[in-house]
């Protein structure tokens, strides 16, 4: 994985940083496992705008991907890595032994030909699924699940990991990548290594439009709007907009949101920093 910067030939080129794509092997998605996605515009079902500053975008067609990894003790081989429009996260095809084609998380550092297989008892090498209590302590791991047969839910998005740090009865317990620590239960599955595209982060757009193609419109700033459309809004002049909040009148700095009885906070060992 690798980056590159443009030659500054045209003025949206000059600052633009771009992925290398080197782990891509195909362009073309495996047509069995594609399906049309439609596009709300921010609107509901009686044409009303209810979220902002979104619309247009470039067409696109999801991809299913296996999040569950239940196909148990037959083996796959890594077929392509591909490009996902719909996530941050590469994602390769693999076909199992019996013919069935599926997508899955493509981890850091899968090949093409690579076996890979989920399993009660099988090894911790990169791109194997496994449930948390056969997982050897100190792993690194991703697209964890959160309760049994849920289908991954944590560490999903490119170059994301937690690590699975000790196991203490029917719970593991699970440092994940905010920092925070919590309890998962051990018949939860989990793939063995970090997500791949980890280089995701170092890109730079380098234009507006390209934020257009990804369907994302201008964003409007709170102090620029009037009083009756924001709280920060209003004011002579160029005003500071006050304290810094939300639409609803939440504070956004600082302000602890969740709830203090919150069932799952039983759950969380050490909170995120």
């Amino acid at each position: 994985m690798s980056v590159r910067k443009l030659k500054p030939i045209t003025p949206g080129q000059r600052f633009r940083i771009v992925n290398n794509f080197e782990e891509i092997t195909t362009n073309k998605p495996e047509k069995s496992l594609t399906v049309g996605i439609k596009k709300s515009g921010g609107r509901n079902q009686t044409g009303k705008m209810t979220m902002r500053y979104t619309g247009g975008g470039h067409k696109k067609k999801y991809r299913i991907i296996d999040f569950k990894r239940n196909k148990f003790d037959v083996e796959a081989t890594v077929k392509t890595v591909e490009y996902d429009p719909n996530r941050t996260a590469f994602i390769a095809l693999v076909e199992y032994a019996d013919g069935e084609k599926r997508y899955i998380v493509a981890p850091n550092g899968i090949k093409v030909d690579q076996k890979v297989i989920s399993g009660e008892s099988v090894e911790p090498n990169v791109g194997n699924a496994m449930k948390l209590k056969n997982i050897p302590l100190g792993t690194i791991i991703s697209c964890v699940e959160m309760r049994p047969g849920q289908g991954a839910i944590l560490a999903r998005s490119a170059g994301s990991s937690a690590q699975l740090t000790s196991r203490d009865g029917k719970y593991a317990i699970i440092k994940l990548p905010s920092g925070e620590s919590r309890m998962i239960l051990t018949e939860c599955m989990a793939m063995i290594g970090s997500v791949s595209n980890s280089d995701h982060q170092l890109t730079v757009s380098g234009k507006a439009g390209r934020s257009r193609w990804l369907g994302r419109r201008p964003r409007t700033r709170a102090v620029v709007m009037n009083p009756v459309d924001h709280p920060m809004g209003g004011g002579e002049g160029r005003s500071s907009g006050g304290h810094p909040r939300s639409r609803n009148g939440k504070p956004a700095k600082g302000y602890k949101t969740r709830k203090k009885n919150k069932v799952s906070n039983r759950y969380i060992v050490s909170k995120r920093k």
